[in-house]
């Protein structure tokens, strides 16, 4: 579903990525682990097309972004940091508004609520508007706009940061949810913890490369940090 080839990325002289090659199938939930400026962001970035690649090719479903921008673009959801959603509209409206947007008109009122119900959204809190939203609530509004979508890869980036464990482990059942549905899922993440816990593979970037990867069935707790930290120093 996702996948790069010899991709690259530079800034001038600098080499942001260094020749990725990465392949992310449907069920999968990929968490990409490293430092700032490992290249974590740059590689969500280049399959969002949002810059392009100075060599190499990011595919979605088989498209290659650069050629097909716009049809990529319907198979994915993307989950920044922070959601952003429109402060002066509703729970509701917003999702309202972006399935409209990714070319889903056919939702009815009841249909949109269940999506919100669906990924844990209090129902108090559904006609109310996203200024007074926790950064959680935001997230999880997040998850039923790629839920109504209909998205068959996510994109996430640092999608925890700055979440209490509580809503950070519901965010991750969510997640498994939409993996269960054959989702493929992209994580750049700083959490060790959670990569281990929700993800089925992870892979650890340092200065634009991929180090190494690995099945987290096959590793524990103490493997990924103890791993993670020999290519960090």
């Amino acid at each position: 579903m996702l996948e790069a080839i010899k991709l690259k990325k530079k800034y001038g002289e600098f080499e942001a990525l260094k020749g990725l090659d990465l392949k992310i199938n449907a069920g999968d939930i990929y968490c990409l682990l490293g430092a700032n400026g490992a290249g974590k962001s740059t590689t969500i970035n280049l399959f969002l097309n949002f810059i392009d690649p100075s060599e190499g090719t990011a595919t979605v479903n088989g498209l290659d972004v650069t050629q097909h921008p716009l049809a990529t673009k319907k198979f994915l959801a993307y989950i920044p940091e922070t959601v952003m959603l429109y402060s002066n509209l509703t729970g509701l409206e917003n999702l309202s508004y972006f399935a409209k947007l990714g070319g889903h008109e056919e939702y009815t009122a009841a249909d949109l609520k269940n999506f919100l119900k669906h990924v844990g959204l209090q129902d108090d809190a559904v006609d109310k508007r996203v200024a007074a939203y926790s950064k959680g609530m935001r997230q999880k509004v997040g998850v039923a706009i790629a839920l109504a979508k209909q998205a068959k890869a996510l994109l996430l980036d640092e999608p925890t940061s700055g979440l209490d464990p509580k809503a950070s482990n519901e965010f991750s059942e969510l997640l498994k949810q939409l993996q269960k549905g054959g989702a493929a899922i992209l994580m750049a993440t700083h959490d060790l913890f959670r990569a281990k816990e929700t993800g089925t593979r992870i892979g650890i970037m340092r200065e634009g490369l991929l180090m190494q990867e690995m099945s987290t069935d096959e590793v524990s707790h103490a493997d990924v940090e103890r791993i993670y930290l020999e290519h960090m120093h």
